[in-house]
């Protein structure tokens, strides 16, 4: 008798501990859409300075983030995040010290592309914010809010995303800056739906006088600029508030951004310049 005695204090032990979890659930409203396919993040962060959204990163302030993939994700339809889910940096939601938290969910919609070699694959397009999953117009986010996180009680988060990123506005050309863009007709071929080719270009000093005139051409190939960067027609701006680059810990950085974008701007409409000869 004693040995099942033993034996069944152990089990109901382990079942008391197994049934014991923490969960968050997220859901969309079904005025946001019917159904979306995607990457779901569920964010946790210390830090009430700025949306957790904009604090996941592969540095050492990063905070705390999970992700699920969702296919035919329905509104209205819980989708959880346990202790089973993929997180980062902390390896699962139980080893999350118990404290409060500002909470946030964001889906990251993808779209279906039926290749020309067959394949159908369910991708992120890129909507002009230059594949930032954080800014990308049409994702669903939801409103932060501060919780409290105990890994060690049975409770359920739930989580709304009731917000949704609005379009960005296309960058408007100046008389030194313009836009281009051209379809592609091979890739909007390969992807099954219309590609574009995009380029930002710096017109020299005077082009608009000299219709008839060659300049040398220099190309620098970026990664999703929206627009030809370092350049400034405007004096920076003197009420701008200096932030911090932690990747150059510098203080500051924005304002010497700007002011060295303004630089070259005052040096390329120059007469003594190379662009004005």
């Amino acid at each position: 008798m004693k040995h099942i005695d033993i034996h069944l204090i152990v089990l109901l032990a382990w079942v008391s501990v197994a049934s014991a979890q923490l969960c968050i659930s997220v859901s969309f409203p079904r005025e946001r859409g019917v159904s979306f396919d995607g990457w779901l993040l569920v964010m946790l962060s210390k830090d009430s300075t700025r949306e957790p959204r904009f604090q996941i990163n592969d540095g050492p302030t990063t905070q705390q983030a999970f992700g699920v993939t969702v296919d035919g994700w329905k509104a209205e339809q819980p989708t959880l995040v346990d202790s089973k889910t993929f997180d980062y940096p902390r390896k699962s939601l139980s080893d999350i010290p118990r404290g409060a938290y500002w909470v946030q969910a964001l889906l990251h919609k993808y779209e279906t592309f039926h290749r020309s070699d067959e394949y159908v694959v369910k991708l992120p397009m890129d909507r002009g914010e230059g594949q930032q999953w954080n800014r990308a117009p049409v994702n669903l986010y939801s409103t932060p809010r501060k919780i409290l996180i105990d890994p060690t009680a049975t409770a359920t988060v739930k989580i709304v995303l009731d917000q949704e990123i609005p379009p960005i506005e296309p960058p408007k050309d100046t008389k030194y800056i313009k836009h281009v863009k051209i379809q592609s007709e091979r890739l909007s071929k390969f992807w099954g739906r219309d590609m574009y080719l995009g380029a930002n270009v710096l017109l020299p000093h005077g082009w608009e006088e000299h219709p008839h005139a060659r300049y040398p051409l220099a190309i620098f190939h970026g990664h999703f600029l929206s627009t030809f960067t370092g350049f400034r027609e405007e004096p920076p701006d003197l009420t701008l508030s200096p932030d911090y680059s932690e990747r150059f810990r510098i203080h500051g950085y924005n304002r010497i951004q700007q002011e060295y974008a303004y630089k070259l701007y005052k040096d390329w409409t120059s007469l003594n310049s190379c662009a004005s000869s």
